[in-house]
């Protein structure tokens, strides 16, 4: 799944290649991936239109 997400440690919204799509201990969805430039694990949240 390709999806946008913030890396914090860049500062800025980095495209992200082959994200999962994960739930978090209260069942929300979200979608975590690498930061193509610093290596960084991103997350970012997903409304449950996204999410199928």
């Amino acid at each position: 799944m390709d999806f946008e997400g913030y890396c914090v440690k860049c500062r800025a919204k980095k495209q992200i290649k082959d994200g999962t799509v994960r739930k978090t201990p209260q069942g929300r969805p979200m979608a975590q991936g690498i930061c193509p430039t610093c290596g960084t694990k991103v997350t970012r949240f997903l409304s449950t239109k996204e999410n199928k």
